[in-house]
């Protein structure tokens, strides 16, 4: 795994990005090349891409989904205030520049494997940017001409990346004549295009069903999308390349020195220890470590906004620990699962009224994610049996389906947007405590960099409540 951080160093201070040049603070050298090899483009992507996943989940929205809450009382991500999220904007933005360096050198070559990649990629960090900020620059934002460029509309961003996959289809079908990445260079697939075919699919069906509460929603295009989409847990989209460890593991490992991060909210841990839903979920004993309480065995997570019950002397609430499945040193890092297809196909079914077809997808979506996490098939059979007993086509509710994708994606940023499309309408799901606003947070505030750059163009919004494009009615 050495080898993979080396490649990436050595790649990285090899190239001039040669988008945004100053809007990035990146500055031209005349001595070194400027067109990068496509092996070592796909290879910083498909690296970087899920680590920018990562990197949203445990800088926000974590927080504000409540899957992590702060030990210490009222944070200001918990509660709500406005923080600086300067350096995520780069990040995006950084390897929306590696992207968009891939996408243009493989149209030189016609390398349609390598462009789709790229495409996929700037598609997906678009898309986490627009989620996160609502308009932001596209259009104007890559060309190397304007440091100061105006802001693409969110609608004209998602138009941009559905259109980045529709692209992305073509090309993986067309062939080119480049060949395919090299195994080792492509850190999600290995250079199987198949599985890259499959992730487009299901990339579309994630982003057409983020319009459910608009006019234009179309659950049969997302059911479409859906049938040509992953075909199992192998399919995943994930990172299993580190330079030295998961970074969900490094957080654990923070705990252990005290510098305490990945504490668990009390919401994601009702909503698993049989609190919420009289039913103890398996996956909880997998993803956490319990500790003794006057005797008993406890998960207990911590209140948004309240910080830890105690000193600190003794653990009183649970947190990622190096043996859970999401946060062992080798863990995947998820981008896209096939779960979480799964579930979009549920709500998809469930809103064009196909009920056998959303209980069928409901059902596999649960299991998809039991079994990737290790739960054994007595405990999958008896969760259902247990949470479920009479549940069938007509009586499988919308609320079903978003709850329990609610703990299936566990650490991923899609569900924030779940979270605003439900109206955060989880069961049991409350305002934190010393929240500073009077309703749950819809997007973030443009960071201080981007204001002090590009202020001109930096587009004012009505604060942090404020739905963006795809939110609002």
């Amino acid at each position: 795994m050495k080898n993979l951080y080396i490649l990436l160093i050595v790649f990285t201070t090899s190239v001039v990005f040669t988008a945004c040049d100053d809007y990035l603070d990146i500055n031209e050298n005349p001595n070194v090349a400027t067109e990068a090899p496509l092996d070592g483009l796909v290879m910083r992507t498909t690296y970087q891409t899920p680590y920018n996943n990562y990197r949203v989940a445990t800088s926000y929205t974590n927080y504000f989904v409540q899957y992590f809450a702060s030990p210490n009382e009222s944070s200001p991500t918990d509660t709500y205030e406005e923080v600086d999220y300067s350096s995520r904007w780069a990040n995006l933005y950084g390897t929306m520049t590696d992207a968009y360096d891939l996408i243009r050198f493989s149209q030189e070559i016609n390398a349609s494997n390598h462009e789709a990649i790229g495409k996929l990629m700037m598609a997906v960090n678009l898309a986490m940017a627009a989620d996160s900020w609502g308009s932001i620059p596209y259009s104007a934002g890559f060309s190397g001409e304007i440091i100061q460029p105006s802001y693409d509309s969110e609608e004209q961003v998602y138009n941009t990346l559905l259109g980045l996959i529709d692209e992305a289809i073509s090309l993986i079908n067309s062939g080119g004549d480049a060949g395919s990445p090299a195994s080792d260079k492509d850190l999600i697939y290995s250079g199987n295009m198949d599985q890259w075919l499959n992730l487009a699919h299901g990339l579309k069906a994630r982003y057409l069903n983020h319009f459910t509460k608009k006019s234009s929603y179309d659950p049969n295009a997302v059911l479409s999308a859906v049938s040509n989409g992953l075909e199992g847990n192998s399919d995943d989209a994930q990172l299993t390349f580190f330079d030295v460890r998961n970074p969900w593991a490094q957080a654990a490992i923070n705990n252990d020195n005290l510098v305490l991060d990945g504490w668990m909210s009390e919401q994601i841990v009702d909503a698993m220890n049989g609190t919420t839903f009289g039913v103890v979920d398996p996956r909880l004993a997998l993803i956490t470590e319990p500790f003794e309480e006057d005797g008993q065995m406890i998960f207990r997570g911590t209140p948004n906004g309240a910080g830890r019950r105690g000193d600190g002397t003794i653990q009183e609430e649970v947190y990622l620990e190096t043996s859970g499945f999401y946060s062992s040193e080798d863990a995947p890092l998820i981008l896209f699962s096939y779960a979480e297809q799964k579930f979009i196909e549920a709500e998809a079914a469930f809103r064009s009224d196909d009920m056998d077809r959303a209980l069928g997808a409901f059902r596999a979506a649960i299991r998809a994610n039991m079994e990737k996490v290790g739960v054994d098939e007595n405990a999958i059979t008896a969760y259902f049996q247990d949470k479920y007993p009479d549940l069938d086509g007509s009586s499988l509710t919308l609320q079903n389906i978003m709850d329990e994708k609610y703990i299936a994606l566990f650490l991923q940023p899609e569900t924030w947007n779940d979270a605003r499309r439900f109206d955060y309408q989880y069961t049991d799901f409350d305002l934190p405590a010393n929240a500073n606003l009077n309703d749950y947070i819809r997007r973030l505030e443009y960071p201080d960099t981007e204001k002090s750059r590009n202020g001109s163009n930096v587009p004012s919004i009505g604060g942090l409540t404020d739905p963006v494009f795809w939110d609002g009615k």
